[in-house]
């Protein structure tokens, strides 16, 4: 008996290191990776590829790449999601999935700046470029300065679109 109970004990203390081993891993990857800031290159690059690949497999396909859990789209600490330019309605926001299907043409900052109509307006007249506004950071109340990348889908309806924080 003593000698089973020895080993359910080595057992168990060897399942207690190897969790908090785990543990640590995760927590030393996600400090690693929540330091790291996406720049404005990355964003206009990510923008484009998400558009490449709307071309190359489809809207559906495309959306639902971006949608992935691991997707290449969600990188660093920012992401590439998708509007309709004409209804305003969000097709892809991985960050965020529950915002999918619904109408952000009225999404305001604090300033009273219409984000969507923003976005819509550089999509529609430029096809590209960048939208300034300020929003709050994850975690937080107060707002930051934060700049979108808006990259319209060539012969779409459709915008991708990739923000950082500016501060």
């Amino acid at each position: 008996m003593k000698k089973q109970s020895k080993t359910m004990a080595t057992g168990i203390n060897t399942a207690k290191v190897i969790c908090v081993s785990i543990i640590i891993c995760i927590a030393v990857s996600i400090n690693v990776s929540a330091g790291e800031k996406a720049t404005r290159e990355e964003c206009i690059s990510k923008c484009k590829e998400a558009a490449e690949l709307v071309k190359k497999i489809g809207m559906d396909a495309a959306i639902a790449k971006i949608m992935e859990k691991d997707s290449p789209f969600m990188w660093k600490d920012t992401y590439v999601f998708c509007i309709n330019m004409k209804t305003g309605v969000m097709l892809a926001h991985p960050a965020v999935p529950n915002m999918v299907g619904k109408n952000v043409k009225g999404f305001k900052d604090k300033n009273g700046v219409l984000l969507t109509i923003g976005y819509m307006k550089i999509a529609s007249t430029k096809g590209k470029g960048w939208f300034d506004y300020v929003w709050p950071k994850p975690g937080e109340k107060k707002p930051s300065p934060k700049s979108c990348y808006v990259y319209r889908v060539p012969g779409e309806d459709v915008m991708m679109l990739a923000g950082i924080y500016t501060d």
